[in-house]
């Protein structure tokens, strides 16, 4: 287990401490999407990942819940830790998981009661339904361990053991690359086995991630809560208090939900199922994108707070210029990446010949035009977390998600045609990224 203090150590060896493995083991939840894109695409064709990505949105909005509860959490325990209240930083900790477990169970009985309700719902064509439906049966049962995961990574970092939380995440992907292989290929189970491959993954991980919480975790362990009515008036005041500081992670997330779901309509609306089957490869991509900016906020997270907990102010100042540093260069490789290779990224999901490729591959140079203001809004997002400054976080969250966002994707494709589609998230991002600079030059200039 991973030993450092939070409070003495070198800020910059804090960090690089908690981002590498972090970085990974985010970068390998994206992954198990990615695998299955590409076993899909490569197995099914551009319908299945058409089909994906009508249920996906629905999909991050559950990942947006649980990172809402993670990070609330997380904030929560970090400064209770920092002020030497580990049994209250435990009870947080056993009120989120049991918080994300009732949500989901919840939600996904009846998405499993009303799947085609579900699928309609969700703009499915006609021609999708059965893909759609056949994934929703699938995929949909694993979904309460994709929360445990969410939710616990964010404890077993703060515990002092982000190598575990990374082996966690390697392992659920290595497992899911080769039961997509195994259910799509050799068995011919199309995308209901692309479906169960992602749920069994899911499960391993989750199964990992909540038996550490339980039995093995060093501080942060489950606790057994006073079922009283004082209790239960506590915890609701602390759940409250998660979802609050946490609220802007939903958002974050909502922001990749609202790009999938209006760029579906908009380019089933211009280019067709084609259309969506190519937006649906830039889909698998931009959670990669995503989790990047994630895995600096996160890391930088439980240092920030547990610092700002105990009034070291600078120690906060210096973390925070590390994270923003390194989100800038993450940004400027990704983009590189999207220019430069093309096709070669498209044609890991799909045969470069077909419609569908060939305008993902004009797209994806636009796309990527706004990946470093991407991963930057999301470092700032996490930094007024940390800080609890929850009005900051959730203006800027939903200035990405919805303000900018649904607005350029309605009128950019009638100015610029196909070209407005794929350039409505990058102007989006760039203008947030403006904001916060207007925001931030205006604080510094009243405080001075």
């Amino acid at each position: 287990m991973e030993k450092f203090d939070l409070n003495s150590d070198n800020v910059t060896g804090l960090f690089s401490k908690i981002f590498l493995p972090t970085l990974i083991g985010m970068l390998s939840i994206s992954a198990v999407t990615a695998i299955d894109g590409i076993f899909i695409g490569q197995g099914v064709g551009s319908d299945g990942i058409a089909a994906v990505n009508i249920l996906i949105p629905v999909y991050m909005i559950f990942t947006g819940v649980a990172l809402m509860v993670g990070a609330g959490c997380s904030v929560a325990a970090s400064i209770l830790l920092s002020r030497g209240k580990v049994l209250s930083a435990r009870v947080n900790v056993t009120q989120a998981m049991i918080l994300v477990t009732v949500v989901s169970a919840v939600a996904e009985l009846l998405m499993l009661l009303f799947p085609e309700r579900t699928a309609l719902l969700l703009g499915s064509s006609p021609t999708l339904m059965s893909l759609v439906v056949d994934y929703i049966v699938s995929f949909v049962p694993s979904w309460i361990f994709q929360m445990w995961i969410t939710v616990g990574l964010f404890v077993i970092r703060l515990d002092g053991a982000p190598r575990l939380a990374m082996l966690c995440s390697v392992l659920a992907a290595v497992e899911n690359a080769f039961l997509d292989w195994l259910f799509i290929f050799p068995l011919d189970m199309g995308l209901f086995g692309a479906g169960v491959a992602t749920s069994i993954s899911l499960a391993t991980g989750g199964l990992i991630v909540g038996g550490y919480i339980a039995f093995k975790a060093r501080t942060l362990r489950l606790c057994r809560l006073p079922w009283t009515a004082r209790g239960m008036r506590q915890a609701f005041r602390n759940l409250a208090l998660q979802c609050r500081v946490g609220s802007s992670s939903l958002l974050n997330e909502a922001t990749l939900a609202v790009l999938m779901f209006v760029g579906n309509q908009v380019f089933m609306h211009y280019l067709g199922d084609d259309g969506v089957g190519a937006f649906g490869i830039a889909c698998y991509y931009a959670p990669f994108v995503f989790m990047v900016g994630n895995a600096i906020a996160q890391s930088a997270q439980p240092v920030i707070s547990y610092n700002y907990g105990a009034g070291e102010m600078g120690r906060v100042a210096k973390v925070t210029r590390v994270a923003l540093r390194v989100a800038v260069l993450c940004g400027l490789l990704v983009t590189v990446m999207f220019v430069v290779f093309p096709e070669f990224l498209v044609s890991l999901f799909v045969s470069p010949e077909g419609r569908a490729a060939r305008i993902a591959i004009g797209g994806f140079p636009l796309f990527s035009v706004g990946f470093t203001a991407f991963i930057l809004n999301l470092t700032v997002v996490g930094y007024y977390q940390s800080v609890e400054r929850v009005k900051p976080a959730t203006v800027f969250a939903l200035m990405r998600g919805c303000l900018f966002m649904v607005p350029f994707f309605l009128l950019l494709p009638l100015v610029m045609g196909e070209a407005g589609i794929w350039l409505a998230m990058p102007f989006s991002e760039i203008c947030t990224v403006l904001s916060v600079a207007i925001f931030y030059l205006r604080g510094r200039r009243i405080s001075a």
